[in-house]
């Protein structure tokens, strides 16, 4: 028992190590559009949308966790060392997209990687179609979703502040203010989300180690994987929330907002639905939508595309990480 507990802790160590470096990509980006138009410090951001993370474990449940944890691969086929070298996959591509300051999808490289070491010890029969399809249907949709309402957002409040005769200068220090509920709503969505997706994780090698009787995320679970991504954000997430507040297109703070509503809508009904998606590729797409309506030409899209390209290499190449760290480990003898 003592041997199988020393290695349930090193695997929970290294989940948290992963949220980690998920905070350095996602929750940087959850904050990146109201630093950017200066309306909360960074410090400042990173504490709201903490906050806001936590508050939505207790509105949205834990549909993408069940999702994660046995929705997309045979529950059955899974071992220690499996959700290990899945760990280990997804925060080497992070740390390896990190180092290039861009903002790929924490989200997806959990998925590849777990995926990836689960096909090296059982082969591609272990995937389940289902989980699988809705999650991929979503890689596209999802952004294209934050796109549309992002666009569609900004066109109606431009049509609302020019029916009352105001203009986005005018209306900018309430704007600023409005955008503080803004920022909670795509927080919200983001905790709802993207949180759950270690702690599923965690809660399923828990549950398979017979160390909880169900599949119920335990409130220390909760508290220290958004203790991991909160610290990850402070430490590491600067340079991608240049890059998401700026890199993409020059925001006005009437921009964020839409683009925050936006992301938020798509994000909740993807939660709704229990799918995993990318609160990236939301976001990304938000405030590409957002940008476009104004000029087409305001968007960076050298920048956008770039963006897409890490997104599309996300899931095989953190999948051929955790592939390779599996069957390196199967070959020279070591077993768990």
């Amino acid at each position: 028992m003592s041997h199988q507990l020393l290695l349930v802790g090193i695997i929970v160590a290294v989940a948290l190590g992963f949220d980690f470096t998920n905070g350095m990509h996602d929750s940087a980006n959850s904050v990146a559009t109201i630093v950017a138009t200066r309306v909360l410090t960074p410090i400042q951001a990173v504490i709201w949308a903490a906050f806001w993370n936590i508050a939505a474990f207790f509105l949205f449940g834990t549909e993408v966790a069940k999702t994660i944890g046995s929705g997309m691969i045979d529950v059955h086929t899974v071992t220690p060392f499996v959700v290990l070298a899945g760990l280990l996959g997804a925060i080497g591509w992070n740390i390896f997209t990190l180092s290039l300051g861009i903002p790929t999808s924490s989200s997806h490289a959990i998925i590849g990687a777990y995926a990836g070491a689960a096909v090296a010890k059982a082969g591609f029969g272990v995937l389940l179609p289902g989980g699988w399809t809705k999650t991929i249907v979503f890689i596209v949709l999802a952004p294209l979703i934050g796109f549309l309402l992002g666009g569609l957002l900004l066109v109606i409040t431009s049509w609302i502040l020019e029916w009352g005769n105001s203009s986005p200068a005018r209306v900018a220090p309430w704007l600023k203010r409005v955008r503080l509920i803004s920022a909670a709503a795509y927080s919200l969505g983001h905790g709802g989300n993207d949180a759950q997706k270690t702690m599923g994780i965690i809660t399923g090698l828990l549950f398979s180690a017979k160390l909880i009787p169900a599949f119920r995320i335990p409130l220390w679970v909760v508290l220290s994987a958004y203790g991991a991504m909160g610290l990850g954000t402070l430490f590491g997430g600067w340079r991608i929330m240049k890059t998401m507040g700026h890199g993409i297109a020059k925001l006005r703070s009437l921009d964020g907002f839409c683009a925050e509503l936006a992301s938020a809508g798509s994000i909740f009904l993807s939660t709704m639905l229990g799918i995993p998606v990318s609160t990236t590729h939301v976001i990304t797409g938000a405030i590409s939508g957002t940008r476009a309506v104004s000029r087409v030409s305001a968007v960076r899209w050298n920048t956008a595309f770039s963006i897409a390209w890490a997104w599309v290499f996300t899931i095989p190449g953190a999948g051929l990480l955790a592939w390779g760290l599996y069957r390196f480990v199967a070959l020279v003898g070591i077993h768990f």
